[in-house]
């Protein structure tokens, strides 16, 4: 087929879509502040919000119950094939059930409803069809009503599931900002991406500890502090004076400078070549706050002090980039 055509077919879709997305705002109307407020009563009472759906609409149910479930509310997917073989038994009376199906006609669905109402639990359907059995059981109805599928024959579901999807996004943002949710709490939802480990990694997390502490005493010469700096390799070391206090650090770039100023590496002491105000961090400053200081000063290593300003540990950029905060 003709380049030119394809794109053609590709905009109308698209163009179709959008005009299934604009006609959404009818159905965010009272029945949708309904279904917060239920889902949020149902959370209140250490329920969780099931989502139920078969074919096509079983995918946007299943994507739905995800977006749910990472934004604060307990969810998860039944498939409503399998559900009539065992899996109902993952409902409790303490839940909430949403039921997806465009047609609102689905068997296997409907073959749920008395088994729902047995529970006694509440009911949300989104359908394209009011009149359906799926409406009609609810206790509350969102309808997603859609001029057309993308699909020229009507028959693939496109338009209808695109809608659905928005409307299980827009309950997901609308419970979101109902409960406060924080980026935080999206943090703690999500621990292995990358928002999780800026949120959640502590500098204490990476930094190196005890024998792996780079650290010389104030009286030792240059050369014995390049040694301690080759042999922990953060291309640092901390100076320490009689009492075990952090006085400098000594860095590749005060070596350089040593080197510059013709500074007889043998016999001068570290203390005097030392950088006296050096940039430290708290252990328990978050990893991504260590990063900002590095790169906001230009500098590839720090000190990590506890509360009582007591040196504990070491950090460098590689550090940062083996946990993936960078």
């Amino acid at each position: 087929m003709d380049k030119n055509r394809l794109i053609e077919i590709g905009r109308r879709t698209v163009a179709i879509e959008e005009r299934a997305i604009a006609n959404l705002h009818k159905s965010i109307d009272d029945n949708f502040a309904a279904a917060c407020n239920a889902i949020l009563k149902c959370e209140s009472g250490k329920g969780r919000t099931v989502v139920i759906g078969l074919g096509k609409s079983g995918h946007i149910a299943r994507k739905i119950s995800a977006t749910l479930s990472s934004t604060g509310t307990p969810s998860f997917f039944v498939h409503s094939a399998e559900a009539g073989h065992g899996d109902f038994g993952m409902i409790t009376r303490q839940d909430i059930v949403i039921m997806i199906s465009y047609s609102g006609n689905s068997e296997e669905l409907v073959r749920l409803i008395p088994l729902i109402k047995r529970l006694n639990v509440p009911m949300i359907s989104i359908t394209g069809n009011k009149s359906s059995p799926l409406a009609v059981a609810a206790d509350i109805s969102l309808l997603v009503k859609v001029a057309e599928e993308a699909c020229p024959l009507g028959l693939a579901p496109t338009s209808s599931t695109t809608a659905t999807l928005v409307i299980g996004d827009a309950l997901a943002i609308a419970l979101l900002e109902a409960r406060g949710f924080t980026a935080d709490d999206f943090a703690f939802s999500h621990p292995s991406g990358l928002l999780g480990r800026r949120l959640l990694l502590k500098v204490g997390d990476i930094m190196h500890k005890g024998k792996d502490i780079p650290m010389v005493s104030a009286e030792v010469q240059i050369t014995e502090a390049l040694l301690e700096v080759s042999s922990k390799m953060l291309g640092m070391t901390n100076i320490l004076d009689k009492d075990k206090k952090l006085i400098g650090v000594f860095t590749d770039g005060d070596l350089r400078r040593c080197l510059d100023k013709k500074i007889d590496i043998h016999t001068a002491s570290v203390s005097e070549v030392m950088t006296k105000k050096f940039t430290s961090v708290q252990d328990s400053d978050l990893a991504a706050a260590a990063l900002k200081i590095m790169d906001d000063k230009k500098i590839n290593a720090l000190p990590v002090l506890n509360r009582e300003g007591k040196l504990v540990g070491a950090m460098n950029m590689h550090d940062l980039l083996k946990a993936g905060v960078i």
